[in-house]
């Protein structure tokens, strides 16, 4: 199938620990329930927010379009492997499409790569 686009992005985790201490609003801004209750049970919960918040900003980019936050959702398959439900303005972007998403981390940082094909 051919590839519509192809997004990356890598942020800080100290980063969004920083955001959410100054603005205890940017988590529920930025982040579905869903994914909230997955990162604040992990012991390194800013580093898990930082992979999400790294997810959406690379399907923004594979879309080439903006939307709200909340109408990209990382969620894990069974298995743990990470998946993208889209809603919205992001869904109608999409087209149909099908988005794979690779979510890395490391201590200081984690990183996404999305990439965007047809259906």
């Amino acid at each position: 199938m051919p590839i519509l686009g192809v997004g990356v992005d890598i942020i800080e985790s100290e980063r969004i620990r920083e955001l959410c201490e100054r603005s205890p609003a940017f988590v529920d801004r930025v982040f579905t329930q869903v994914e909230q209750d997955y990162a604040m049970n992990k012991p390194s919960k800013y580093l898990h927010l930082a992979g999400r918040f790294a997810a959406k900003e690379a399907v923004a980019k594979a879309l080439g379009t903006s939307f709200s936050w909340k109408e990209v959702e990382v969620v894990n398959e069974s298995n743990g492997k990470p998946t993208i439900n889209l809603y919205g303005r992001a869904k109608k972007a999409a087209k149909g499409a099908i988005v794979h998403i690779s979510i890395s981390h490391t201590e200081r940082y984690a990183t996404a790569f999305a990439i965007l094909e047809e259906p």
